[in-house]
């Protein structure tokens, strides 16, 4: 992937809730068409991060700027709108079928039934979903099957950017396997903004252009896997990778 320049901005960013402090001074640049990877031990600020970055929280301290625009109340929804967003657990809703979650947001901005249809298409060979299982409610799929029909539902509109909250880390190992095979190979051929977060070493290898690397609230370090590996910037950064060698090679 080739990057054309900042899409997201973090700029002096402060959050506290409930009186802990949870990010601290973040300034972060994320570069349009790439994937960057927010690694670090629960607890560090990866999610509240993404949820800066969507516009779901607001930063007590510091702006988030979005494609050259600063986030604000006003601007959120046409950001959400051009944002797609997976959780771990998939979020689907569990009354509707597999295509009635996917398709949900395109119905209520109007698209109509052919281009809805058109699209469904496209997501289930780019995802390798059954197409069968289109009309099965989320209780009748496997994880990993939920998962493909959350990400269908996240690229349904086309996002500009692509937020990814441990997407894989609730499955069992094999089907994990397989979709960061899967996921890799999508976010290659979409050449989209992606912003992905994990506490797994392994994954951030496999997924991540650029690496940054999160203790309590603040950056330790940030740069290619291969940097943090090779030069840590201080000893946290060691102990973190020496803590997963077992599940990194």
């Amino acid at each position: 992937m080739s990057a054309s320049g900042p899409m997201i901005e973090l700029v002096s960013v402060s959050k506290t809730f409930g009186g802990t402090r949870v990010l601290s001074g973040i300034d972060l640049s994320i570069e349009a068409a790439t994937t960057t990877v927010l690694l670090g031990p629960s607890g560090c600020g990866k999610s509240t991060l993404l949820r800066l970055i969507l516009g779901l929280t607001k930063p007590d301290r510091g702006s988030v700027v979005f494609d050259g625009n600063e986030e604000n109340r006003e601007s959120a929804n046409a950001i959400r709108r051009k944002t797609g967003y997976v959780i771990q657990d998939g979020g689907l809703f569990p009354h509707l079928t597999a295509r009635e979650n996917v398709a949900l947001v395109a119905r209520q901005i109007g698209w109509s039934a052919r281009r809805v249809g058109t699209r469904l298409d496209e997501l289930v060979g780019l995802t390798k979903f059954p197409a069968d299982g289109l009309d099965r409610y989320p209780v009748e799929l496997s994880g990993g099957q939920r998962q493909r029909v959350a990400l269908m539902r996240a690229l349904m509109l086309d996002p500009m950017v692509l937020l990814l909250d441990e997407p894989l880390g609730a499955l069992d190992p094999m089907i994990r396997a397989e979709l960061q095979s899967d996921l890799r190979g999508i976010f290659s051929r979409l050449s989209k903004t992606v912003v992905f977060v994990t506490h797994n070493l392994a994954e951030a290898a496999t997924f991540g252009d650029r690496v940054v690397l999160l203790r309590s609230g603040r950056i330790v370090q940030q740069g290619p896997l291969k940097q943090l590996l090779e030069q840590p910037a201080e000893p946290f950064v060691s102990r973190f990778v020496t803590a997963q060698r077992g599940n990194f090679t």
